[in-house]
């Protein structure tokens, strides 16, 4: 059996920050967001995530891509634009209604054709999301 060391409070803490760097360092490169190698597939490809005929002309529904909620608008036949589903004010999810999108926890409004703020409490307007029509088909881009 080893016997038991008494260790300095620097000693701990000079080690005790060394392993919390080190566990950093390695969830940073977790999080990489440069090209993947190896066994990892990277989606650079874009996929369906609506079609045409799913999104009234004049309004907007609500889709999940690549796990965040998006808002695809149809202002004009064929014309689709593309917002985050996230208020600017406090993160809640708006709602889709007519030519507008509204949020539920405090009252904003946004335009669906261009994410503007039509009334506060936000003060910016919701950010755009790019997307593509292929056909009949809207496209994560």
């Amino acid at each position: 059996m080893t016997p038991a060391r008494n260790l300095s409070r620097r000693s701990v803490i000079v080690w005790g920050g060394a392993g919390a760097a080190a566990a950093a360092t390695v969830a940073l490169v977790g999080c990489s967001t440069g090209p993947r190698s190896g066994n990892a597939v990277a989606n650079d490809t874009p996929t369906e995530i609506a079609t045409l005929s799913d999104i009234p002309v004049g309004g907007s529904i609500v889709v999940m891509v690549n796990g965040k909620q998006i808002v695809l608008s149809q202002p004009e036949s064929g014309t689709v634009k593309a917002f985050s589903a996230v208020c600017p004010h406090q993160g809640c999810i708006v709602a889709p209604k007519d030519k507008e999108l509204n949020c539920p926890c405090h009252g904003s409004r946004f335009d669906a054709s261009t994410g503007g703020v039509l009334e506060g409490p936000a003060t910016s307007a919701l950010p755009a999301v790019a997307v593509t029509v292929n056909g009949a088909s809207v496209m994560s881009a």
